[in-house]
C-alpha cells in the first residue's frame, strides 16, 4: 500500500525561548569564528568532517562519502511492523511531525488512518530525513496520521545501569501508606492544556518591564531545608492539600 504524504513539523519552534549572545559595549550581535588549535581562524570551506577512532585520530569523511552512508531508497516512509502502542516505552520517541496526503491520496491517507484506528496499532518503520535514515513510529492522532521520530534501542542507557544507592533503612508501612494516600489525592486526567510554560512567560514579562525602562527586582534564592523525617514532610504535603 502506498500513501504520497506531505510532511510537516508538530511543534511550534517559536514559541520556545531563545537568546541572541550581543556585545556588552554597544549590543551588536557577535559571530562565531572557526579557529585552529594555533589561534589563527580557519575558513569554512577548509574545514572537513572527521570521526574519532581513538583519542586524536580522526578519518576524515566527504560530504559525498557520508551521504552514501544514506539510503536513497527511503525518501518514502517503509513500514514494516505494527505494534501495539503500550508496547513502546515513551523514552524512544523523539521529534514528532504530522502528515497530510498529497492531491489524490486523500482515500488512501484515510484508510490508513481509520485501519491503525481500528487494529489499535503503531506503525515501525523507517525514512530517510536531512541526509540520514531515521527509525520513525506512525500512529493516528484525531484523524490525523503523526510521525515520530524514534530513538534506537544501543542509543538509550538501561535504567538498571544506573547506580542507586539503598537507603539504610526501608520505608516504613505508615510512610508507604501515607505516600500512597498523597499520590491518590492528586490523581487526575491528563490535560496537557491546563500545563503552561511559566518560564517563557516570565521571562517575556522581563524583556517587556526591561524594554519599558522599568528596574527588575531580583528575588533572593530560596534554600530548602533538608530533613530525613519523611513522615512530617507527608503529613506537611498531605495538610497543603487539604486546604
Amino acid at each position: 500500500m502506498n500513501v504520497p504524504i506531505k510532511v510537516y513539523g508538530a511543534v511550534e519552534a517559536a514559541k520556545s525561548i531563545s537568546f541572541r549572545e550581543l556585545h556588552v559595549k554597544d549590543g551588536s550581535e557577535v559571530a562565531h569564528r572557526l579557529v585552529g588549535p594555533d589561534g589563527d581562524e580557519v575558513p569554512r570551506d577548509r574545514v572537513v568532517k572527521g570521526y574519532e577512532i581513538a583519542p586524536d585520530e580522526y578519518v576524515v569523511l566527504s560530504n559525498d562519502e557520508i551521504k552514501a552512508a544514506d539510503n536513497a531508497r527511503r525518501k518514502a516512509i517503509e513500514l514494516t511492523e505494527f505494534v501495539p502502542p503500550d508496547q513502546i516505552d515513551p523514552v524512544f520517541y523523539d521529534k514528532p511531525y504530522n502528515l497530510a496526503p498529497q492531491k489524490g491520496a486523500e482515500k488512501a491517507y484515510a484508510l490508513l488512518v481509520e485501519a491503525l484506528e481500528q487494529a489499535d496499532r503503531v506503525g515501525i518503520g523507517r525514512v530517510s530525513l536531512r541526509s540520514r535514515e531515521q527509525l520513525v513510529s506512525v500512529r493516528p492522532v484525531d484523524g490525523v496520521l503523526r510521525m515520530q521520530v524514534m530513538r534506537f534501542h544501543d542509543e538509550l542507557v538501561p535504567a538498571k545501569d544506573l547506580d542507586v544507592d539503598e537507603p539504610k533503612k526501608a520505608p516504613s508501612k505508615r510512610e508507604v501508606d501515607m505516600a500512597s494516600t498523597l499520590v491518590d489525592s492528586l490523581e487526575s486526567e491528563f490535560k496537557p492544556g491546563k500545563f503552561k510554560d511559566t518560564y517563557r512567560n516570565r521571562v517575556l514579562k522581563i524583556v517587556e518591564q526591561k524594554e519599558q525602562g522599568k528596574e527588575i527586582s531580583l528575588p533572593e534564592p530560596e534554600e530548602e531545608e533538608a530533613s530525613d523525617d519523611l513522615v512530617a514532610a507527608l503529613e506537611a504535603s498531605l495538610k497543603a492539600m487539604k486546604k
